[in-house]
């Protein structure tokens, strides 16, 4: 009897959530933990915040953020923003990586958007990423990859000589195949002679302890919404750039991103609680210009791989004036190291700031160990100033305090949601 009544509670709470988001019609129900996700009550900041108080060198900021370590009652804030929900542990952009971002006190929380062959918007960090955060290579839909698993061919030492590869695009397959995939951490292996071996890879600092069976949930944009309107959070959706030719049987770019406003307004999600970003200017002042209550918080992203790359004042300045209000860069662009060796803010930032743009920063807790002084992309303009695990806390304060940005994004949102709380921070 018990076994029934939980069956039977599951499945009123699936039917809920996909009657809200889109009825499903393949037949797979939802794992009952996500049928059930509703708003946590308290923040769960876990240990690793206050580890990296620990670990945070002597001085006034530690001093700061030890104190605040005795407090209780911890709140969300929309300057903690998940980055693909929680994907420093969870694969990214599945259920169960959103939940976590949200437990942990995101108050914003992001759907990176992309579509399938017959033009649905679902949750992908790239429209040609399933081959390495889904387990298609290893069903039935493998043999309707855009290029099949090519196993890496190696010499007698096993050295290889050409890597193993795969592409598997979600416009490769319908929406109903979509949600036959499980997603897993984002990550393959090159040295794979089986599909199995190449979904493996994951780097060390990461954990496939959430990639089960019985986890990894894909959701489609309209369920995401949901979602995150029933996990209390607001809400920041990608547009992605198409890895196919627009239009895309009769799919125009222009179309692809009016789709993702117009499935917020049929949710009936307020504007101020989306801010929809593209790579793309032209995205950017579609919404902007046609839908003006969205396009107040529309989001450019800066693609920029070094400092020679990033825009100048000038080109700053004419995005203002074309009415783009928000330009996130990625953290390098933003900050420097002074004489002294502190990490200050960058010239760009200042630029940006004299533009009259606001900032937001992306990504924290995705360079994995911090002191080992191979932190790349993302530290590339201030590594020679993190000597500890601790001191992506002083990243994160310059970043407030001194650059000023409203909202930065993060792969473990814990800490910066531990930051903004101690620190007052909306």
């Amino acid at each position: 009897m018990r076994a029934l009544l939980v069956t039977i509670a599951v499945a009123v709470c699936s039917a809920s959530f996909t009657s809200a988001a889109g009825a499903r019609d393949d037949g797979i129900p939802l794992p009952p933990r996500v049928a059930a996700a509703e708003r946590p009550a308290t923040v769960q900041l876990g240990p690793r915040p206050f580890f990296l108080v620990d670990d945070l060198r002597e001085g006034p900021l530690r001093q700061t953020l030890q104190q605040c370590t005795r407090r209780s009652g911890f709140t969300p804030r929309d300057f903690s923003i998940g980055h693909r929900g929680a994907p420093l542990q969870f694969p990214e952009h599945t259920a169960e990586s959103y939940i976590a971002a949200a437990r942990m006190g995101a108050g914003i929380v992001e759907c990176d958007v992309t579509f399938t062959k017959d033009h649905a918007l679902v949750c992908r960090h790239a429209q040609d990423d399933l081959h390495t955060t889904t387990d298609i290579l290893v069903t039935p839909l493998a043999s309707k990859c855009t290029k099949p698993f090519t196993p890496a061919v190696l010499d007698a030492s096993g050295k290889v000589l050409t890597p193993a590869s795969a592409e598997c695009r979600t416009s490769d397959i319908t929406l109903a195949e979509f949600r036959t995939l499980r997603g897993k951490m984002d990550a393959f292996d090159p040295t794979a002679r089986t599909p199995e071996a190449y979904l493996g890879g994951t780097a060390r600092w990461r954990t496939d302890l959430y990639s089960g069976p019985s986890s990894g949930t894909l959701l489609t944009h309209r369920e995401s919404i949901e979602l995150f309107k029933r996990l209390g959070v607001k809400m920041t959706p990608e547009l992605k750039r198409p890895s196919v030719a627009m239009p895309f049987e009769g799919f125009t770019r222009e179309a692809y991103a009016q789709k993702l406003i117009d499935e917020y307004k049929a949710a009936g999600v307020p504007p101020a609680d989306v801010w929809p970003q593209s790579f793309d200017l032209r995205d950017v002042l579609q919404w902007v210009n046609t839908e003006p209550a969205f396009g107040r918080q529309a989001v450019l992203l800066d693609g920029a791989t070094r400092v020679a790359g990033l825009p100048t004042a000038a080109e700053l300045a004419r995005y203002r004036a074309q009415g783009v209000r928000i330009v996130a860069p990625p953290v390098f662009a933003l900050l420097s190291v002074d004489a002294a060796g502190r990490i200050v803010p960058s010239d760009y930032a200042r630029r940006a700031k004299a533009a009259g743009l606001e900032l937001i920063a992306w990504s924290l807790e995705r360079s994995g160990i911090l002191a080992d002084g191979r932190n790349g992309f993302f530290f590339q303009t201030f590594d020679a100033a993190i000597q500890t695990e601790g001191d992506v806390f002083e990243v994160i304060d310059v970043l407030a305090r001194e650059v000023g940005v409203i909202g930065i994004f993060s792969d473990w949102p814990a800490t910066t949601t531990f930051y903004a709380n101690c620190m007052g921070l909306r």
